[in-house]
């Protein structure tokens, strides 16, 4: 079965959903020109094939006390269980290649939070090396 390839008019949906995933239908309606029941029967689409997988926020970091944004590579020797990856603190993970296997994305409230963390997931799962910057200040975080 051949997976569903969003269309023009999907794009300029998903474009006003990315700015405000609250966003009512008719205002979407107005904004891209389509029809609201257009524009509904489009998001449905959307929705079942996968291409919108969730709608969710963006929070203020500093409001939510994850102000500490930090960006860890990891050389594991084994696959981590999927567990690994439940921990609040890690936003993104993602496999690459070079010498490194993974890149996570970590947000924390400072310093010492993020020190235990990663104290006690190098012990936890095997951690054969890592490399970690510090974001200093955040100019872009999309959602």
């Amino acid at each position: 079965m051949k997976k569903y390839e969003p269309d023009e008019k999907d794009f300029k949906i998903l474009k006003v959903l990315k700015e405000n995933s609250r966003e009512p239908i008719r205002e979407i309606a107005k904004k891209t020109g389509l029809k609201p029941s257009t524009v509904h029967q489009r998001m449905e689409r959307l929705k079942r094939d996968g291409v919108i997988e969730k709608y969710t926020l963006k929070l203020d970091n500093e409001a939510v006390g994850e102000n500490f944004l930090v960006f860890i590579y990891l050389a594991t020797e084994k696959d981590l269980p999927k567990e690994a990856f439940a921990n609040k603190n890690i936003k993104e993970a993602f496999g690459i290649t070079g010498e490194y296997d993974l890149l996570l994305k970590l947000k924390f409230k400072d310093i010492k939070e993020f020190n235990d963390f990663i104290i006690d997931f190098r012990k936890k799962y095997d951690i054969k090396k890592t490399l970690t910057n510090i974001a200093t200040i955040n100019l872009k975080e999309q959602i």
